[in-house]
């Protein structure tokens, strides 16, 4: 029993070091960083792999998380990111009396991961939680094409939705500059006519970019001045809230 306990052990460091690593690994380094040798390496990541918890990279023998960790550990970020985020929508929604968000980057697209819209309107910004967003269509697609390391900007496809939507690259690269340098992004009916929304960038304590922090509402409610003195409060209200 004592051996089988010791056995479980090592192989649970085994499966933290790839799950900690920002690279792949392979079964040397493994057994030099914890100090394991070869044979017992090759059966835990033989039984690491048969529980699909890691596996190989392509047809390579560097060790990476499995797809199903990967799906695990991003479900556990992305909660931790709408916990984070929770009083800090609801200061973004009391700010400005529009629906609040917080959206990241995923699959080439903005993904919306919590929304907050506490008011007495009789008709409510729809619910968007779980839905993605062409990038290059809203504020927070356009922040995330500015600061997010991720995003595939040659092959993205700068789809048209209404006449307002970018569809030159030319013209999107120099609006990303103009939002680098102000620190906000707009997205003026770009998507949908009637809807515009206003995203800031939002860093954690760390200082890695996580995401877009921002609103989205009517026309009607949402002017170009009023578009820029919120995104001008919501970025020091973002900045001030880390």
């Amino acid at each position: 029993m004592q051996k089988q306990s010791k056995s479980f052990t090592k192989g649970l460091h085994v499966l933290k070091e790839v799950m900690i690593s920002t690279k792949p690994l392979t079964a040397n380094i493994l057994c030099q960083r914890l100090e394991i040798d070869k044979s017992t390496m090759s059966r835990l990541i033989s039984t690491l792999m048969s529980e699909e918890f890691i596996e190989y990279k392509d047809n390579t023998k560097e060790i990476v998380l499995s797809d199903l960790m990967k799906r695990i550990v991003q479900k556990d970020d992305r909660q931790k990111i709408v916990e984070k985020t929770k009083a800090l929508l609801d200061e973004v929604f009391y700010l400005t009396n529009e629906c609040a968000y917080i959206g990241i980057f995923d699959k080439n697209s903005v993904l919306y991961l919590n929304q907050v819209d506490k008011s007495n309107r009789v008709l409510k910004t729809r619910d968007s939680i779980g839905l993605h967003a062409p990038l290059h269509t809203n504020g927070f697609g356009k922040i995330l094409l500015a600061f997010s390391k991720n995003v595939d900007f040659e092959n993205l496809e700068l789809k048209k939705f209404t006449s307002n939507t970018i569809t030159s690259k030319t013209k999107l690269i120099k609006e990303i500059e103009l939002i680098k340098e102000r620190g906000y992004a707009i997205g003026s009916e770009e998507h949908e006519f009637g809807l515009k929304s206003l995203a800031v960038p939002y860093f954690n304590k760390q200082n890695r970019f996580v995401g877009a922090v921002g609103i989205s509402g009517l026309s009607v409610r949402l002017p170009e001045e009023t578009l820029h003195k919120f995104g001008q409060e919501i970025f020091r209200l973002v900045n001030g809230y880390v």
